[in-house]
C-alpha cells in the first residue's frame, strides 16, 4: 500500500526587528526589539533587522546608523545583513506592478482633502479629480473581512472596505507606502513571526489583504503592549522618549524585561548585557507578556531602570 504523501515542514522560525529612521532608540524601540529577540530565539530560529527608511521627510540623518549602535551595545546581534527599504524601490515596483495588471490596483487622483467629507475613507474616485502626481491605491472590493489570531492580542476582525478602503501602495510623493514595503520585505526575508508594537494592529488587515492579492504566506503575529508616558502618549511622539542609554544598558534591558511580564530576580544579578539576555532565556515565559493594547511606564530606565509593567 502507497504510503501517504509528507506533510510539508513548516519553515523554520524567522522573526525581525524593524524601526525606521526618525530618531534615536527609546525604550519603547527597545522593548519590541527586546520581545521580538526574546521570542526568535526560544523557538530557535533566527531574528533580523531592517531599516525601514521609505519616508525620508521625517527620516533623522545619522539615525539608522546610531540605533544600530544601541542594539549592539544592548547585545542584540542580528542574523545576517541589514536590509534597507530605501535601497528596494525596484521590488516594490514589481509587485505593485503585479496588482496593477491584475487589477487589485489603480492609479488614484483624490486628494486627502477631498475625501475628508467621507472620513478619509476611498471607496471610488472623486468625479473630475486629475492630478500630475496621482498615488496608487489597493482595491478592496465591498464585503472584505479580515480575520486573524494574534498570539497576543486574540481575534482581530476588521471589515476593511468599511472601515479602511482602498488604501494607498504608492504615495501622491513617490514614496513607497509602509503596507506595500512591509509585505514584500516580510516575504522576501522569509518571516514566520511578526513581533511588533500594538500601534501596528490596526494596519495587519491590510498586509493580509495584501498578501493574498500578491500570492505571500501570511506569517503568525504578535503585537506587544505599546509603551506610553505617564501622560498616555506613545513614546515615539512624547518629550519623555530620551534615548535609551549604550554607555549603561542595563537599567533598561531590565526595565524592558519588566515590561515583558518577566520575574525581575531572574537578570538581577547579571553584569553584563550579555549576560542578562543569556539569563532572560533561560526563564523567559511568553505566557506572561501582558496581553493589552497598552503600558503606562515611567521614563527613567536610563538612571535606576525601576520602571514598573
Amino acid at each position: 500500500m502507497p504510503s501517504a504523501p509528507a506533510t510539508p515542514a513548516a519553515p523554520p522560525y524567522r522573526g525581525r526587528f524593524a524601526p525606521s529612521p526618525t530618531g534615536p532608540l527609546h525604550f519603547g524601540s527597545l522593548l519590541t526589539a527586546l520581545g521580538s529577540w526574546l521570542l526568535a530565539r526560544r523557538a530557535g530560529g533566527e531574528w533580523r533587522v531592517r531599516i525601514e527608511d521609505l519616508d525620508p521627510p521625517r527620516e533623522v540623518a545619522g539615525a539608522a546608523q546610531a540605533q544600530l549602535r544601541s542594539l549592539h551595545a544592548f547585545g542584540l546581534a542580528p542574523d545576517g545583513e541589514v536590509l534597507r527599504q530605501s535601497a528596494r524601490g525596484s521590488v516594490y515596483r514589481a509587485a505593485l506592478d503585479r496588482l496593477l495588471a491584475a487589477g487589485d490596483a489603480f492609479i488614484c487622483h483624490c486628494s486627502r482633502s477631498g475625501l475628508s467629507a467621507g472620513r478619509g475613507v476611498h471607496h471610488a474616485c472623486l468625479p473630475g479629480a486629475l492630478r500630475t502626481d496621482p498615488s496608487v491605491r489597493m482595491r478592496v472590493p465591498a464585503g472584505t473581512r479580515i480575520v486573524f489570531d494574534d498570539l497576543l492580542q486574540g481575534r482581530v476582525a476588521q471589515d476593511l472596505h468599511a472601515e479602511v478602503g482602498d488604501f494607498v501602495l504608492r504615495r501622491a510623493d513617490g514614496c513607497w507606502a509602509y503596507q506595500l514595503a512591509v509585505v514584500v520585505d516580510d516575504a522576501a526575508q522569509g518571516i514566520t513571526d511578526v513581533v511588533r508594537g500594538a500601534d501596528l494592529l490596526d494596519s495587519t488587515p491590510r498586509q493580509i489583504f495584501l498578501q493574498h492579492g500578491l500570492g505571500l504566506p501570511t506569517p503568525r503575529y504578535a503585537h506587544l503592549p505599546l509603551a506610553l508616558d505617564a501622560d498616555g502618549r506613545k513614546l515615539s511622539k512624547s518629550l519623555a522618549a530620551v534615548p535609551v542609554d549604550d554607555d549603561d544598558p542595563l537599567p533598561a534591558l531590565r526595565a524592558a524585561w519588566r515590561a515583558l511580564g518577566q520575574a525581575p530576580s531572574a537578570v538581577a544579578a547579571a553584569g553584563t548585557p550579555a549576560r542578562l539576555l543569556a539569563a532572560a532565556l533561560r526563564t523567559f515565559d511568553p505566557a506572561a507578556i501582558p496581553h493589552r493594547h497598552e503600558l503606562s511606564l515611567a521614563a527613567s530606565h536610563n538612571t535606576d531602570g525601576t520602571a514598573a509593567p
